[in-house]
């Protein structure tokens, strides 16, 4: 049986949403292992338009869940319909959608809020002892839902960040790129990807190796 696993988005670019190739990697590898995979984002205001040509803000105002639909070709749901219990893990790349549109942590660190249907989705998945994998500074996310759990978390070698999600009552663990670090205790799985990465196909191998591992536990 095929395993069902939800992909959280956060938007559509690396300045102001989901990394696409993060996202489309991930998407690939779960298709590859046969997964029946369910993209699910909130359906919200995006905290900021970029203009990721120019690296520059723009005046308009873009919708997360409408965003995220480019990255899946419109197979999307909004996370307020699904429940936990429908899957069997969760994986969440990253971009700065998953620290600006999910939660606020890219503005406020360790004290930052988060999305109440997306704290209620991780929470339900981490409650139910299925697995959870994040990405790039998709961990700080998962720290924040996750506050006090003493969860094991990688972002790559970022001090500040580290040191926010130590903050939150967890710990940091340095990783490198291509390499991904499992907190068995608590079912987390987290790989750097772009917060340490050069290119697409170094932050290929942590994916794809995360992706695997997902696959591994999920349902055992």
């Amino acid at each position: 049986m095929s395993k069902k696993i939800a992909v959280l988005l956060s938007g559509c670019g690396v300045f102001d949403g989901s990394e696409i190739h993060e996202a489309v990697l991930t998407l690939l590898e779960l298709d590859k292992a046969g997964a029946q995979v369910t993209c699910i984002a909130a359906d919200i205001k995006q905290f900021k338009t970029v203009n990721h040509l120019s690296s520059t803000d723009c005046a308009e105002t873009r919708n997360v869940l409408e965003e995220s639909a480019r990255i899946s070709r419109g197979e999307i749901k909004n996370i307020a319909d699904v429940k936990g219990n429908d899957f069997d893990a969760l994986i969440i790349p990253g971009g700065f959608g998953a620290a600006l549109n999910s939660c606020t942590f890219a503005i406020d660190g360790p004290q930052g809020s988060i999305n109440p249907d997306i704290a209620s989705f991780i929470q339900s998945i981490y409650k139910a002892g299925k697995p959870i994998g994040a990405m790039c500074i998709a961990p700080a996310l998962v720290a924040l839902a996750l506050k006090n759990e003493q969860l094991e978390l990688t972002v790559g070698s970022d001090a500040g960040v580290a040191s926010a999600i130590e903050t939150l009552g967890n710990k940091h663990v340095n990783c490198e790129t291509t390499e991904i670090h499992v907190d068995e205790k608590n079912n987390i799985l987290t790989t750097p990807a772009y917060m340490t990465g050069a290119g697409i196909a170094e932050i290929h191998w942590g994916i794809s190796k995360l992706v695997a591992k997902i696959i591994e536990i999920s349902s055992l």
